[in-house]
């Protein structure tokens, strides 16, 4: 089974991804975790990367399909995946070849998101509140456009995101059937 998780930052998807990935045996990977990996490494692609996500832009379409694919065609993903934070933008569904099952958008607004990150903790590098507004903007105009796609593609599922995280959780695994 092949699951994307979509929301704005601060919505739970990593939440999510972990707890399905016990409940249903299949991997997670988050492509927020796999840049951020990137970004630590001492290449011109990670300092580039590194740059980019600490301006809260999106990585180019081009290197983000790439990468996720890499990524994915690694033995550990071939009896399927959740993952969240990928793809972005219409562009990057239109070249990404690898057959998605079922997608979730977990809606929450953005006051709460900011509430969220805010009240994390830890606080990471590309976390600044301008970084995050500016995520938070770029999810609105190119994410939400991925959302339409696949609801009219008929494989979307609207979970409202502020509720309690077992709720959710357990909404996520009845749309599955499980």
């Amino acid at each position: 089974m092949k699951i994307i998780l979509i929301g704005i930052q601060g919505s739970g998807k990593s939440t999510q991804g972990t707890a399905l990935s016990k409940e249903l045996g299949i991997p997670y990977l988050s492509t927020g975790h796999i840049f951020r990996e990137i970004a630590k490494e001492k290449t011109s692609l990670g300092r580039q990367i590194k740059l980019v996500m600490n301006a809260g832009l999106l990585i180019s379409d081009k290197k983000t399909v790439k990468i996720v694919s890499d990524y994915l065609n690694r033995p550990e993903y071939q009896n399927g995946y959740i993952i969240d934070g990928f793809p972005r933008t219409i562009n990057q569904v239109e070249n990404f070849k690898n057959g998605i099952d079922k997608v979730f958008y977990i809606k929450i607004s953005d006051k709460e998101a900011l509430w969220r990150i805010a009240g994390r903790g830890e606080v990471r590098e590309d976390e600044t509140l301008m970084a995050i507004r500016k995520r938070i903007d770029l999810f609105h105009r190119f994410t939400e456009p991925v959302v339409e796609h696949y609801r009219e593609k008929g494989i979307l599922v609207d979970i409202d995101g502020e509720q309690p995280i077992e709720t959710i959780t357990a909404e996520i695994l009845k749309a599955l059937g499980k």
